[in-house]
Formats: structure tokens, sequence, C-alpha cells
């Protein structure tokens, strides 16, 4: 294996090149159009420039010409794959004026897509536009945009005389797509059975005139997940760009996390990161837990609410948002009923006020399919504070009030993919605010591969690779590896003894440890740019009324299999049918707590659990119990030819990584170890 180093993401990206034949593209004459339409953002200029030189030319009729190009002059494009002719098969989208548009997050991306559009058609590269979105809400969003954009004066009057469309149409893919449209659709309806148009109005390959862009397009290049009806259109987006039948030629991809999982995009057109747009301050800057020592999510619901109130007061012209992230519809459920619980608890109103106002609760599922229809007005609207959200669903949010995002498993956390996703639902910045910062409230314990995940998606990371060599004479050291696959099998056991239930071993008193209810903890937060801040809080213990513990062990003792055994308190014998009062399990527990010091009506989860288990007597096992053994099958047989190229963050050899580096030495083959 040969090892390698990768530098800056940005390195990777494919260059355009800016010099061209003005008779053959006047794109001179559209200055002002962008001009106008992009306002200082600059790098949305050098992007809608780059797709429309890209296409239109005549220096490129592929994405395999570019790579071709790249390859002479940048030695990471070359070194990225064992050859020219493997990167080819990479690539997403082959022998198509294909690419991708890498803009943060927060930056507009569709205000490029909008002015490419607008271009290509009045160029006439091509003589429609087709839109494609992941979902309803991003559709609506991109068409309610570019219905403004049509109808601005101001920018209509910046369009050429002799351009050949100037003022297009915005329709859905419900209609015919004619010459000199933009039709804007979600994926989904493109193969919904009344959505004819597009057959009609593509098929056959009339797609070969028609520019596509796939906004999200991340969604083109990764496995979806789920089984909804949106999930069901991903799969097939991919299917639908490469149908010979339509024979686009034409098809831009549009995203602010270019990653499949943690691998960047090898059909990057132009880029613009989420570290320079942090340092020009067009979105948010970012701090991330780095250490905090909360002792359960109780703790950790505190810490986001007092989050949530400092946000509000800090930034008094608006109202915050706070998001949580899950890792699927189950669990999004879940979190509502617990968030809701603990909000009244800490006296945010009733439980039935905060979960029809407060919490907003958007997934695939049809309870919460009305919210979708929500979320364009929680800027605004006077209740939502919280949205708990899927991590798959979280694009197509253009709100600008979001200071908190929490997510709430590492699942949700822990690719380059996720992160740029999650962090990309805070990075808007509000007019009020143009220095507000977005808290990240994670697990401290990921913060180390966070740190590593983030610093490669800021582009100050470096990596290293290895391949396997298939030339020249250390080739012939490849070999077969055979494995055997293994099935697992389901076997019955029987249990050596059952647990009976013990007799109750009466001292007077119950064994409790002195307590407080509240206490000073701190949590540090990085920012991006590695400053460390450390916050203190001010926390409340979980606790739990005296009369509930004891409501619960009444109903413990009535609904227990006594089997005849006892429980004694004091010198009473106490069954099924004779249970003991309620003032004397009081008085039990009233005298347990003063031993420790303990005074009031309540307990806290420590002393409330030690009380049930001293009364909770334990009921019989199963006889049998079920585990699974594992049976070989058959034997799968591998080369190490095959086996396809590493790599690995410098960052990652200060966690649990180790690299080995070969070195031929006056006829030695010496082998050294490099570990963090």
């Amino acid at each position: 294996m040969v090892a390698n180093k990768i530098y800056k993401t940005q390195e990777l990206v494919l260059q355009v090149r800016k010099s061209f034949d003005p008779a053959k593209l006047q794109l001179a004459k559209w200055e002002r159009f962008i001009n106008m339409l992009c306002g200082d953002r600059d790098y949305q200029k050098e992007a809608i420039k780059s797709a429309i030189i890209y296409m239109a030319s005549g220096n490129y009729n592929s994405i395999e010409n570019l790579v071709q190009e790249n390859a002479r002059f940048n030695f990471n494009i070359s070194s990225r794959y064992h050859s020219i002719e493997e990167y080819y098969r990479k690539t997403q989208l082959p022998n198509k004026l294909s690419g991708t548009l890498d803009l943060a997050t927060g930056t507009g991306k569709s205000f490029a897509i909008y002015g490419i559009s607008q271009i290509a058609l009045g160029l006439g590269i091509v003589d429609k536009v087709l839109v494609l979105c992941p979902s309803v809400t991003i559709r609506e969003e991109l068409t309610k945009k570019y219905i403004e954009l049509t109808t601005d004066k101001r920018l209509l009057d910046t369009i050429p005389d002799e351009a050949h469309s100037r003022n297009p149409r915005i329709i859905n893919s419900n209609e015919t797509i004619k010459p000199g449209d933009i039709c804007v659709t979600n994926i989904h309806a493109v193969y919904a059975s009344n959505s004819s148009s597009i057959i009609d109005s593509l098929g056959f390959g009339k797609g070969e005139q028609c520019l596509v862009l796939s906004d999200e397009v991340h969604h083109v290049y990764n496995k979806p997940e789920g089984n909804s009806d949106e999930s069901k259109g991903i799969k097939k987006w991919k299917e639908f760009l490469l149908d010979a039948s339509f024979g686009f030629r034409y098809l831009l991809g549009f995203t602010g996390t270019a990653y499949i999982e943690n691998d960047y995009f090898n059909d990057v057109i132009y880029r613009y990161s989420l570290n320079k747009a942090t340092e020009e301050r067009f979105i948010k800057k970012i701090d991330y837990v780095q250490k905090d020592e909360s002792s359960g999510e109780h703790e950790r619901f505190q810490k986001i609410l007092q989050n949530h109130r400092n946000n509000s007061e800090k930034y008094p012209a608006i109202k915050p948002l706070t998001i949580l992230v899950t890792r699927d519809i189950k669990e999004a459920k879940r979190l509502h009923t617990r968030l809701v619980e603990f909000l009244a608890e800490r006296g945010e109103g009733s439980e039935e006020y905060i979960s029809k106002n407060k919490v907003l609760t958007v997934t695939s599922h049809s309870d919460h399919k009305i919210n979708l229809l929500k979320l364009p007005y929680v800027d605004t609207d006077k209740t939502t504070e919280w949205i708990i959200s899927v991590a798959m669903l979280t694009e197509g949010w253009d709100v600008k009030n979001v200071f908190q995002i929490v997510p709430m498993e590492e699942r949700a956390f822990n690719s380059k993919l996720l992160i740029a996703q999650v962090l990309g639902r805070g990075l808007r910045l509000p007019l009020a605010y143009p220095q507000a910062r977005v808290i990240v409230f994670n697990h401290d314990s990921w913060s180390t591969k966070i740190q590593v995940l983030i610093n490669e998606i800021l582009e100050i990371e470096q990596r290293l690779r290895n391949s396997v060599i298939l030339m020249g004479e250390r080739s012939k050291f490849n070999f077969l590896l055979h494995n055997i696959k293994y099935d697992k099998q389901p076997v019955t056991i029987e249990n050596s003894k059952n647990k009976e239930s013990k007799t109750f071993n009466y001292k007077g008193y119950v064994e409790l440890t002195s307590e407080t209810f509240e206490h000073d903890t701190e949590t540090t937060y990085v920012s991006i740019d590695g400053n460390l801040m450390p916050v203190t809080y001010k926390i409340e213990k979980p606790k739990e009324p005296i009369d509930k513990l004891i409501n619960k062990i009444i109903y413990e003792f009535e609904t227990r299999d006594w089997e005849g055994k006892t429980l004694k308190l004091e010198e009473h014998e106490y069954t099924t049918n004779n249970l003991p009062p309620r003032e004397e399990i009081e008085s039990l527990i009233r005298r347990s707590m003063q031993r420790v010091g303990i005074e009031g009506d309540y307990l806290g989860t420590k002393n409330y659990n030690a009380v049930l288990s001293t009364f909770n007597t334990l009921l019989r096992q199963s006889n049998v119990s079920k585990v699974y053994t594992k049976v070989p099958n058959n034997i799968i047989t591998i080369s190490t030819e095959s086996r396809e190229h590493e790599s690995i963050s410098i960052l990652s050899l200060r966690q649990n990584s180790t690299i080995f580096l070969y070195r031929q030495i006056s006829r030695r083959n010496c082998l050294r170890r490099y570990s963090a």
C-alpha cells in the first residue's frame, strides 16, 4: 500500500476554465442581471458564471472532459483514485455536462439556481428548466421565491433585450412544460400517476434541450432511509436523471453538504465553504459542546432550556427557536412527549398548550404532515419555540431564528454529511443580529469526533491515504483471502434456577443518602475557531413526591403474586389479603429521611429507587431463555486487489488510529509504526 497526503477539500474541486470565446458565449451582457440578483454576495456571482461557462463555452462536452483537464495540473485530482478511469467510474452522472455546486447552507443557493436558470434560457442554451427538490416544503419555498423574482421590475430591466426568454413562467409538474418555463417540482411528483406532464414535455429525447437542476443533490448520491413517499421518490431520483428516454444532457446539482457519508463529491465545480461563509459573516458562528458532565436527560433538558431562555434575552427583537434532531420518527414522537412534560414542569404552560402550540414535531408521518404547512411561518408566529425533526428531513427550512440545535443521538451527528446538514439548520442570519451565534448542544463524548469532522468540513484538515498497488514489482504480492460466512441460529436453554420472592429484612428504616436538590455545574463550549467558553448552569436534581412513591408501593402490593410469601413490617405479617396500611409505609419512609437529614415531601431519584427496591420483592423468571449461536455457512473468497483505498484524517491519530509506513532501505524491508 502507498500513502499520499490529501490536502484541503477546496483542492478537490474541479476548476472550470475562465477563458472562452466571447463570440460563442456572450456572458458579459448578463453582468447587470447577475449583480442585481446577487448584490454583495460575490460567491453567488462566481457560482453562476462557472456553471454557465461550463455548460455553454464549448470548452467541455462532459464531466469527463473537465476531470481530464484538472488532472493535468492538480495532483489531488489525479491521485484521488488508482487511475483516471476509476475516477470516471466513481462519477455519479457520467457522460453528461453534470456537476455539483457546493454552497454552504444559509448562503442563498436558491438565487444561484434561479440565476443559472434565467441565463441558460436567455442565452438559448436550453429552452426549458426543470428544478427538482426532495420535499414539498422546499418546492413551495422555491416556487414562492422565483415568482417574486420574475415579477421584480428592477431585475427584469437588467435582462438583455436580445434574450431568448426574458420572463419565464414558474410552474409545477401538473402543467405542460413549454419553452421558456421553469418547472419546480418535488421528485416524488415526477413518479405520481397524475403527473404525466414530465413524460409529455420531456420524454422521447426532448430532455436534451432541458436543464435539470437538483436541489439538495446529496439525496441523489446517498442512500435514503425510510419508506415514506418522499424516500421512495428519492430512491428513483438518480434513475430518472440517467433515463435514456429523456436524454438529459445538462445536469447540475446544488447542496451545502457535498458528502457521501464522509467522502467529498468528486464532481464539484464550485465551492463556497462553511468556513469562508462564517469568516465573511454571511452565516452565524457556531459553538458546540466540548465538555459536559450532565448526569442524564433531565439535567441536559435544564441546560437546553436555560440556553433557550438566554437566547430570548440576548435577541429580544425576535423569537429564538431550538431544534432537536432525532434518528427516526419513532424517537421523534417519544421525544415530543418527554419534552412537553419537562416544559410543563418548568412553568412553560400546560402540557396541552405546549404540545399544540410551543412544540412542533416535523416528520413524514401522517400525524405530522399538517406541521409541514406551519414551517414557513415558524419565524414569525407567536407561539412555536421548539422544533423536533428527523435528521433526514432537516432541509428546506428557510428560517433565521434558530439559535440552538440539539442532536439527540450520535447517529444523527456521526458523519460529515449529517453534521453539515444539522448545522445548516441554524446558520441563516437574522437581519437584526448580524453577529449572532448558534449553539450545538451535543453530547460531550462526541466532541473529539465532531472536532475532526468539523475541521474537515471547514477545510482545515489534512488526510493520509493508502491504496492497493496494482502495477510494478510489488503488485505481485497481492493474494487471496478466504473467509467463512456464519449464520445465527436461536438455541433455547434452561435457567439453572429461578429467582424467588424474598422475605423483607426489617430494620425499622431504609438506607438513604443525604441529598440536596440544587447545584451548579459547568459546560464548556468551543467555537469553530477554537475559543473555549465555559458556562455555569444552576441545576435542579430530579425529585419525586413521597405521595407518588407510597401510591406506587401500594399498587405493587396489590398486583404482586405473593405465592404465600410474607412481608414483615414490625411484628405484623402481611399477605395479599392483608396489606400494610398507608400510614405505616409513610412512617417508615419519614423515619428513613430523618436519619440522613432530608426534610420536606420529596426524594431524589437515587433515594426514591432505594425505597422501591427495598419494598420490591423479586419475581420469578422464565424457566428457559433464548440465545443465539453462530453456524458456519459458506466460504467467501476475495482478493487484496479489490480492496478500495482508505483515508484517515491526521486529527484522528489523536484517537484510536494507527498508521503503518512501509519503506525499502538498503534492500531490507523496514516497517515503521506511527501511532498517536
